[in-house]
């Protein structure tokens, strides 16, 4: 996850270097003999949401309140109130863990699929943007249960 360094009051950067990464594109994907790496603080900040929204909490052993506990959700009644409370604990942890992301919007469903190994599938899709630069907005759809 990204550590913010409170020591300074710049700590952002505007992406105007092509030849300058930020961060490591998962999964990794080999081309041209270099590693896939994000180019854009966007780009680095999504995969570090998508990498925070798959991690259950408990699953990293140095860090076991790094993560989300969505599975937790899969099998109870589908409800405004399971909803409520999914959108609440995606919250809760960007704004621990990503304190620099502002979430726009959260969408919670269900699959629409009702029978096979898709039947169990809740659909999360997250909008948000940057606090220092929040014109512009990144959205990942996620898949818990497949």
């Amino acid at each position: 996850m990204a550590i913010v360094d409170k020591n300074t009051n710049n700590w952002f950067n505007v992406d105007r270097d092509e030849d300058v990464f930020i961060g490591i594109q998962l999964p990794f994907v080999m081309g041209n003999g270099q590693e896939a790496s994000t180019k854009t603080t966007l780009e680095a900040v999504k995969q570090n949401v998508l990498n925070l929204l798959n991690t259950e909490m408990g699953e990293r052993v140095m860090q076991p309140n790094l993560g989300v506990r969505l599975k937790k959700f899969l099998f109870e009644p589908f409800n405004q109130d399971v909803v409520d409370q999914v959108k609440n604990v995606i919250f809760e942890s960007m704004n621990y863990w990503l304190p620099f992301c502002v979430v726009n919007n959260i969408e919670v469903k269900m699959s629409e699929i009702e029978s096979g190994d898709f039947r169990s599938t809740m659909n999360i899709s997250v909008n948000f943007s940057l606090k220092k630069d929040p014109s512009t907005n990144e959205s990942i759809t996620i898949d818990i249960g497949t």
